[in-house]
């Protein structure tokens, strides 16, 4: 069962924000060679402009009776339990096992949980690691769409066991190498104007960018990447049972899906 359903104010919410951001992050590559717009320039404003946008998919979410006060809770259990997750690698060699509880935990919760909780996740562990800056919005939205992704897995009715597992495993994989990846496309505008064969152009034709681009992937990010990728899938298949388990009984639980109630005591 989707614990948390996704009604149609937080999914136009999260469509919109997730537009947006997809934008945000690719727009540069559009821009003419005068325009002067790059992200050193629209950093600011794209954090002014996100930030209030992830806190209104987040209301809109709780408003549109897709989060209840139990919900909200289990939401803050884990995304504390994830921003703890997170200095642990702190990044180093691409060690980061917050990302395989995000994927369990969407998995089980469904996409519009997962989005917020990825969300919050990120903003919560960048309070406590100092991690805060104009790339923030940007680390908050990519994290919500990896634990929105695992959400709208397949199968997430009847698939149980080894296959659950290695799914959830080469999802993880394979979202943990598109995260960095996405991550570099918000950092790399900014050696702009750098002679180099990795640079960005601004103006300079889509394929000779998107070469360029790859090529800074694979010189900068991939030795991060893929040992993410590996931590990600290995923390998967060894603990994932059971965590899945721990999750799915502390939703039946919860039981969010039954309003509370409260009846007077006969006297």
């Amino acid at each position: 069962m989707r614990v948390v359903r996704l009604g149609p104010v937080s999914a136009a919410a999260l469509l919109l924000v997730s537009v947006i951001g997809v934008a945000a992050f690719g727009w540069p590559l559009l821009a003419g060679p005068d325009s002067g717009l790059a992200h050193s320039g629209d950093a600011p404003w794209l954090f002014a402009a996100l930030l209030p946008l992830l806190v209104a998919v987040v209301g809109a979410t709780i408003a549109d009776s897709g989060l209840d006060a139990k919900a909200v809770a289990m939401l803050g259990v884990l995304a504390a339990v994830g921003a703890a997750l997170r200095p642990l690698g702190a990044g180093t060699a691409g060690i980061e096992p917050m990302f395989f509880l995000m994927v369990l935990s969407g998995r089980v919760l469904g996409p519009g949980f997962g989005f917020v909780l990825g969300a919050v996740t990120m903003f919560a562990s960048a309070l406590l690691t100092g991690g805060v800056g104009p790339w923030m919005p940007f680390q908050m939205l990519a994290m919500g769409w990896v634990a929105m992704g695992a959400g709208l897995l397949p199968g997430a009715e009847r698939l149980r066991g080894r296959r659950e597992l290695w799914l959830l495993a080469s999802y993880g994989a394979i979202a943990s190498v598109l995260y960095g990846t996405v991550m570099n496309l918000q950092g790399w505008p900014y050696l702009s104007g750098m002679s180099t064969g990795v640079s960005f152009v601004a103006g300079d034709p889509l394929p000779e960018n998107l070469a360029r681009f790859v090529a800074y992937c694979l010189a900068t990010s991939l030795g991060w990447d893929l040992p993410r990728a590996v931590v990600t899938a290995v923390c998967t298949l060894t603990l994932g049972r059971a965590v899945l388990a721990a999750l799915r009984r502390a939703t039946r639980k919860a039981a969010f899906s039954t309003p509370v109630t409260f009846e007077a005591r006969n006297p």
